[in-house]
């Protein structure tokens, strides 16, 4: 953590709301899925959302994570060092984030280095882990490992091709948002401009 004070007012308020977003539930579910997907004999931290953010924060495990899901010798990134210098464990972190949206991992699901880093936001950091296992999950194409039900399967695109023939018979039919005309009639209608009448 950063050498900062406690935060009152607003900012507090503020860092209250982001700290109700974490889920400890998905903190245990992650933190199996790591220590699978990595294959090595990784220490399980204590629950807790600090001790989660200590487990991560110099980036050696991330960078193994991304790694551990390309093939071998395709890896992203080429050389993972343990250190204790605060600017190297940030630049790790900057660099899972980078080889995560190569991955596929869209830039709004992404965390910010600091989110981790000091703390700031765990839940977003647990957001973009979540649609990293979930694009993992979805490629199925081998590196994947762990229980396929811990993430959902995203969406896959359909694409729908047709010739020129079927475009054609399509501009001669009504479409139903259209509305139609059939069965209507005007029976019960009143002249425009005439009172309704009560009996």
């Amino acid at each position: 953590m950063a050498n900062r004070g406690p935060s009152y007012g607003l900012s507090r308020e503020v860092q209250e709301k982001i700290e109700q977003k974490y889920d400890p539930e998905l903190e245990s579910r992650l933190v199996n899925w790591i220590i699978v997907q990595c294959g090595e004999q990784i220490e399980h931290p204590p629950p807790g959302r600090q001790h989660f953010q200590t487990w991560l924060m110099d980036g050696t495990l991330l960078c193994k994570l991304i790694n551990s899901l390309h093939p071998k010798g395709n890896e992203p990134i080429a050389k993972i060092a343990e250190s204790k210098m605060a600017f190297k464990q940030m630049e790790q972190i900057s660099q899972f984030l980078k080889a995560a949206e190569i991955y596929g991992v869209r830039t709004t699901d992404i965390f910010q280095t600091v989110d981790l880093w000091e703390g700031k936001d765990m839940a977003a950091v647990q957001r973009t882990l979540m649609a990293l296992g979930s694009l993992a999950v979805t490629k199925d194409d081998g590196c994947y490992k762990g229980d396929p039900s811990w993430f959902h399967r995203k969406a896959q695109q359909n694409r729908r091709g047709f010739s020129e023939e079927q475009l054609r018979q399509g501009q001669n039919v009504i479409g139903l948002q259209m509305g139609s005309n059939k069965g209507a009639s005007q029976s019960g209608m009143t002249g425009y401009g005439m009172p309704r009448q009560i009996i």
